[in-house]
């Protein structure tokens, strides 16, 4: 993921101007961010994302008649799982009240958790029928099929059977992806999500994933953006096997799409909260214009280069020095060996509020403290 430094925390940077300075400030510290009422009967929870430079997926947790209702639900791991029902303790809450799972996308670090939280809720989970459909194919649900399907890919990329086996990994590393949970529920674009109290509509933004989904608060003027937009960070931009749909021209008309939408406020599922969404999309769709300017000139100076080695030259970025090759996408979202955050607090550390009274199965009530 390509990065800009949007600046200390709170300080508008050309345009963008960052609301979530409690993340800011603890991405800073290297700590996890705290768990932040940002509305009435709706919070913010951090869910970490073991070993992994990204550190947390922020999940939102929306207070109805009848529960909760998640956005996203993080990495399938006991150490998320304990995170996940940490949080949810801290505002009178707990996994049994969760009535339904919003999956911004097929990502492990997004739906990892949505499974377990399922079987011990009884909750819906909701894809977007292009993500479900990827997820449905036999080679996402049988890790050697997987592991034979990606060597494979890679190889028609122009890696050598031994670098393709090496990008893959074994297929011990592919197991849990292999019991990713699968949607009850299809949800496409423009339809409002199944969250009373609430008006999200879903918006359909492929490029990241074919079904990448954000929802639109219609009432707050809130965009959750998912991997869509993110505030310092462009996501990766990934292509599937047997897809005919260039991703990255996908992408940038989901920016175009997204540019102008009448919110207040971004909340992504990484890093921190912002305002700006018009100014963050021309940066990111900049980004991607230089970037495009240097590939062609990388064609240029490689004729009949393979994708696989022109993702590998040293002269592709020259600041940068040697890019990663194809595989960097794969092993994003596998087991990343990256130092985690110093002093990433355990459930017991999260700060606590006062306790949110509950009606029904789980409503949050408006009785404890802002953020």
């Amino acid at each position: 993921m390509a990065a800009q430094d949007p600046g200390p925390a709170g300080i508008e940077i050309t345009g963008i101007e960052i609301t979530g300075t409690a993340q800011r400030e603890a991405w800073l510290r290297r700590v996890m961010p705290p768990v932040e009422r940002l509305d009435g009967d709706l919070w913010s929870v951090p869910v970490p994302i073991p070993d992994n430079p990204l550190r947390y997926v922020s999940v939102y947790a929306f207070g109805t008649d009848d529960g909760l209702v998640l956005i996203d639900a993080g990495w399938g791991s006991d150490e998320s799982w304990q995170a996940l029902a940490g949080g949810l303790a801290s505002i009178g809450a707990g996994i049994a009240d969760i009535r339904g799972v919003l999956v911004t996308h097929l990502h492990y670090d997004h739906i990892g958790l949505a499974g377990r939280i399922r079987q011990a809720s009884g909750a819906w989970i909701a894809l977007h029928p292009a993500d479900h459909g990827v997820l449905s194919l036999p080679e996402y649900r049988t890790a050697e099929l997987a592991v034979a399907r990606e060597a494979e890919f890679l190889s028609g990329l122009g890696a050598t059977p031994a670098e393709a086996a090496a990008a893959v990994g074994a297929v011990a590393d592919w197991v849990k992806f292999a019991g990713m949970a699968l949607a009850d529920r299809l949800l496409g674009d423009g339809e409002l999500a199944d969250v009373p109290g609430w008006k999200l509509r879903a918006l359909h933004t492929p490029g990241h994933t074919p079904g990448h989904l954000c929802f639109v608060d219609e009432r707050s003027r809130r965009l959750f953006s998912g991997d869509h937009v993110l505030p310092r960070i462009t996501p990766n931009i990934s292509a599937q096997r047997g897809d005919p749909v260039s991703p990255l021209a996908a992408y940038l008309d989901s920016l175009d799409r997204t540019r102008d939408l009448d919110v207040d406020e971004v909340l992504p599922a990484h890093e921190w909260r912002f305002r700006g969404l018009a100014a963050r999309v021309d940066a990111i769709t900049a980004h991607h214009e230089r970037r495009l300017a240097e590939l062609l000139a990388a064609v240029r100076r490689h004729p009949g280069g393979t994708p696989w080695e022109l993702a590998g030259a040293a002269d592709l970025v020259p600041s940068l020095g040697r890019v990663r090759r194809p595989d960097a996408d794969l092993r994003r979202h596998r087991d990343r060996r990256a130092p985690g955050p110093a002093g990433s607090p355990r459930p017991s550390d999260r700060q606590r509020y006062p306790p949110a009274r509950l009606h029904g199965r789980g409503h949050l009530k408006t009785s404890a403290g802002s953020a």
